[in-house]
């Protein structure tokens, strides 16, 4: 027994001075700031003219700021490749399918079947983070690190896959969360994990650890908040705080004080402008800067990494007119009053603009997916330089263990390289390309290797983009508007190649061909010359539809609201007739909608004419007169597709008093 204590004093002597050698040489303490849906040109850092974000611009003369940053074209896999050093190919959250029931064990991501009108079979997402992977989190925890979780999630609604089961000591969060409870204020409404589910279904049902604040509490604020609570709590030892950020996502909860200071602003750019947003990037500054000003305060800024984050690209897509899920918000709807609150102060803005680059949100153009990066650590990363480094989600778990001398976990498979030696200026990056793996909306894959960019498609999709391969030099081209692909055969075969190995070496679940597909027949295009084509829908675009030739008609089969097609390819000047020949069991009102050379976009009002397909299983001719007033740009015909699918045997564009069709469409046998 003697002995035996012995033993114990001399280990307990061994651990004391072990303690006294961990304080002499404590580790840094880490933060995560990560925003939601904040694009690359949203803050005045990053070039923006009208958003105002002071701690932001200031942080980046004291960290170094990345120019070309990557995430994943939606949150959940950005936030799953944050966590799990991993690509979405391999650690199976593809979409931004967090807030939905995971799947059941043995469920296979990769369906058997799918309708005839689709050729390939794809893959589905994980809801969840799996449990099998070693977090980042749980990487650091392990290493004496307290970690804690503040604000959004999006990866996985049940207990196994929350934060606290997921290495996180601390856990402020909500489920589902696409967004913030409560619509940004409180009271938020969410119940304590286990509570019964309201009588009424239709009700929602928030289930988390948030709590309700004062009454109309900014929950970007109250973030701050936890978070500060945390650090304060935490100073004494090594800290992980991993704040995820509410704002800048739906349902664009904003402080309408400041949204009406930004009303009176306009942009010199003249491409962004939207005051919600700023007043929203605003809140999420100030939470920023509370958040530097405690570690000023705790004297924990010195030992302190700081990183500041976005989970994709700026959203451009939503509440505009051509956001078909808006279409048929009418009064008495429940989003009515939300939507007009934005006409009022919005008007058909979307969310942001993301110019110079292209598209945003969801998509894989550079817009999409090219996002705000600033890493700080006073005294290790030199303050107010920048880098062109190609680097992304995957990096920042094995990035993160390198500044802290923390081992990767034996056991864990990461795909990111180390980003470490940039920050210190005393290396580069391991690594020759960067891939983005996206098999949802418009789906395909991405290369990045050096100045150059290949998409590859899974499949052809007429309107949405040039081809299934489109080769960038984004050096030359950041907005890719020139696709090489054509030009330059031996790149594209390089890249693709590279393309093929990284989906084998991780995994990635490759789109199949539908065994129950049936292609369409080959048919007529229009009773005019038209481009040359195997599509007899060529020039035609769907929008918040999905269309198929099928049996001498197309089939318009509704994906959201308003759903239309749109095309530029009818030359004409002055006033036009459309004839349409068409048929629906449920009917419905139509229109048509135009924009002409000497405008910019499409008018808040007019421009629409109206016009109804009767019900029925009959063929019916709509005959619609457009008094169009000079050169066409653009027409979007709108159709009843979403009370049910429409077939359509034919239209065409026929100037006035003119004897031939300036653009026709012919699905079924001609006509005379």
């Amino acid at each position: 027994m003697r002995r035996h204590g012995w033993l114990g004093l001399a280990c307990a002597g061994l651990a004391a001075l072990g303690a006294a050698a961990d304080a002499a040489e404590r580790r840094p303490n880490v933060v995560l700031f990560l925003v939601d849906d904040m694009g690359w040109m949203d803050s005045g850092a990053y070039g923006s003219k009208y958003y105002e974000t002071p701690a932001m611009d200031r942080f980046a003369t004291q960290a170094m700021r990345f120019t070309r940053a990557y995430s994943q074209p939606l949150c959940s896999p950005t936030r799953a490749s944050i966590l799990s050093g991993q690509y979405s190919s391999r650690h199976g959250v593809t979409s931004a399918t967090g807030h939905q029931p995971p799947q059941p064990p043995g469920h296979s991501f990769l369906p058997a079947k799918a309708p005839a009108n689709q050729p390939l079979l794809m893959p589905e997402s994980k809801n969840y983070l799996d449990p099998s992977v070693v977090t980042l989190a749980e990487a650091l925890r392990e290493s004496g690190y307290r970690t804690a979780h503040i604000g959004k999630w999006h990866l996985g609604t049940t207990g196994p896959h929350w934060p606290e089961a997921q290495g996180f000591d601390v856990a402020f969060h909500c489920h589902p969360d696409p967004g913030p409870p409560g619509e940004y204020f409180s009271p938020y409404g969410v119940v304590p994990p286990g509570s019964p589910p309201p009588a009424d279904r239709r009700q929602k049902h928030v289930v988390g650890t948030i709590t309700d604040g004062p009454a109309g509490e900014y929950i970007v604020d109250r973030l701050a908040d936890e978070a500060i609570r945390f650090i304060e709590s935490s100073k004494d030892r090594p800290f992980f705080l991993n704040l995820w950020n509410y704002g800048v996502h739906g349902p664009w909860g904003h402080k309408e004080e400041t949204t009406r200071e930004f009303a009176k602003k306009t942009d010199p750019r003249g491409v962004q402008g939207n005051p919600i947003m700023g007043s929203m990037l605003r809140s999420v500054d100030e939470c920023f800067g509370r958040i530097l000003a405690k570690l000023d305060e705790l004297k924990l800024a010195d030992d302190t990494v700081v990183i500041f984050y976005s989970d994709n690209g700026g959203n451009i897509h939503s509440n505009t007119p051509d956001d078909g899920k808006q279409a048929n918000i009418k009064p008495g709807h429940p989003k009515y009053a939300f939507l007009e609150g934005w006409r009022k102060w919005a008007g058909d803005r979307p969310p942001t603009c993301n110019a110079p680059l292209r598209d945003g949100k969801g998509r894989m153009y550079e817009g999409g997916v090219r996002v705000p990066l600033m890493v700080r650590w006073p005294g290790k990363i030199a303050g107010g330089g920048t880098s062109d480094a190609i680097v992304g989600c995957i990096d920042m778990y094995p990035t993160i263990l390198d500044l802290l001398g923390v081992r990767t976990p034996a056991q864990h498979t990461v795909d990111g390289v180390s980003f470490a030696p940039v920050l210190k200026g005393t290396g580069g990056l391991a690594r020759d390309a960067y891939f983005i793996w996206f098999p949802h909306l418009v789906p395909g894959v991405s290369v990045h290797q050096g100045d150059w960019k290949l998409i590859r498609r899974f499949q052809e999709r007429p309107g949405d983009y040039e081809g299934t391969r489109e080769l960038f030099n984004l050096k030359d081209d950041p907005g890719e508007t020139t696709n090489l692909a054509a030009k330059m055969p031996e790149k594209v075969k390089e890249l693709d190649a590279r393309i093929d190995r990284f989906a084998a070496e991780t995994g990635a679940l490759l789109p199949q061909p539908n065994p129950d597909y049936k292609p369409r027949p080959a048919a007529a295009v229009g009773a005019t010359k038209a481009p040359a084509s195997a599509d007899p829908a060529a020039g035609l675009v769907p929008k918040s539809c999905r269309i198929t030739v099928v049996a001498g008609a197309l089939r318009v089969e509704a994906e959201g609201k308003a759903p239309f097609l749109g095309t530029a390819q009818v030359k004409s000047s002055g006033p036009l007739t459309l004839a349409l020949r068409a048929r629906s069991a449920a009917g419905g009102a139509g229109k048509v909608q135009w924009v002409t050379k000497d405008q910019e976009d499409f008018p808040k009002e007019g421009q629409v004419v109206p016009f109804t397909l009767p019900a029925g299983a009959d063929w019916q001719d709509v005959t619609v007169e457009v008094p169009m007033k000079g050169e066409t740009r653009i027409l979007r015909l709108y159709l009843p597709a979403d009370k049910g699918p429409v077939e359509v045997e034919s239209i065409r564009w026929t100037p006035a008093k003119a004897a031939k069709p300036a653009r026709a469409w012919q699905f079924g046998a001609a006509r005379p």
